[in-house]
């Protein structure tokens, strides 16, 4: 089946970053999000990007016109029964995946794949909640989209070759490149980046060093672009509280026990870039 348009669920960061990159290469995306208010705020932060792309001569005016002339926004689920491929970006709860494949599921035509872009969740437990295992994969896509080139591609146990091939291939033609992780807790990125800045966070709680002096070690030392602690707020600290409850539950291992000081950050709605405050005020 030849894919030419892309269903996405969730209108957050991830999705409209999903949506932006699809639409900038060729395909009619249908972006679905329950609040209208989401899609609007979706609209607005694709209309910035490409701007910025135009300014820095990454793309002309033309083709940022013709991008969002092949998007469409919906607080519909059901306009996403004659769409080529789905993929689901909403928040991090693996009982709201389930419930939505479902959905999707029973809407979507039989050959349709459907993908998630969850970054810690179990791929086999969401498949399962489907009529499709075999055509239930994860996409985890990396923040910001626009720029990110990885797409972590996760085989759920029952999810067949094709339906591997068919996405991989799917990311080369939006310019990605896909490498693919076995369906544990976590995968490959967020198993290796979630614990470290985890440490980060147990070492400001035990006042080993101030959020700057970590993150500067961080980048100065270990070369990184970014440091833990940034990052996280970049990531926003609930999810990366969700993802290290996913760990430590799904492992039953302490070394992946999240630090008591993010748990109380998330409680009183510090939760990073997207609320202004974090381990930095924005």
């Amino acid at each position: 089946m030849e894919i030419r348009t892309i269903g996405i669920v969730g209108a957050g960061t991830m999705g409209n970053g999903i949506a932006q990159v699809f639409a900038q290469h060729g395909f009619a995306v249908i972006l679905i999000d329950v609040a209208q208010p989401m899609l609007d705020r979706a609209r607005g932060s694709i209309e910035k990007s490409l701007e910025k792309f135009v300014e820095k001569n990454r793309l002309t005016a033309a083709d940022r016109d013709a991008t969002l002339a092949r998007l469409k926004m919906s607080t519909a689920l059901d306009q996403l029964i004659a769409v080529d491929y789905i993929i689901e970006a909403i928040v991090e709860d693996a009982e709201a995946k389930r419930t939505l494949f479902t959905s999707l599921d029973a809407i979507a035509r039989p050959e349709v794949i459907l993908a998630s872009n969850t970054s810690s969740i179990s791929i086999t437990r969401i498949g399962a909640a489907t009529k499709r295992p075999e055509r239930v994969l994860g996409m985890h896509f990396m923040n910001p989209v626009p720029l990110m080139t990885l797409v972590e591609m996760i085989r759920g146990q029952a999810t067949s070759d094709e339906s591997m091939r068919t996405a991989s291939d799917l990311c080369v033609r939006i310019g990605k490149t896909p490498v693919e992780a076995a369906d544990y807790p976590g995968f490959i990125a967020n198993r290796i980046l979630m614990p470290m800045i985890n440490e980060a966070i147990f070492a400001v709680m035990e006042g080993v060093g101030t959020p700057e002096a970590i993150d500067a070690v961080m980048k100065g030392g270990m070369n990184h672009p970014m440091g833990p602690l940034m990052l996280a707020d970049f990531i926003g600290l609930d999810v990366c509280l969700a993802i290290l409850d996913v760990l430590h539950e799904g492992f039953g291992d302490p070394k992946y026990r999240p630090c008591p000081l993010l748990r109380r950050m998330v409680a009183a709605g510090h939760l990073g870039r997207k609320s202004g405050r974090g381990f930095y005020t924005y």
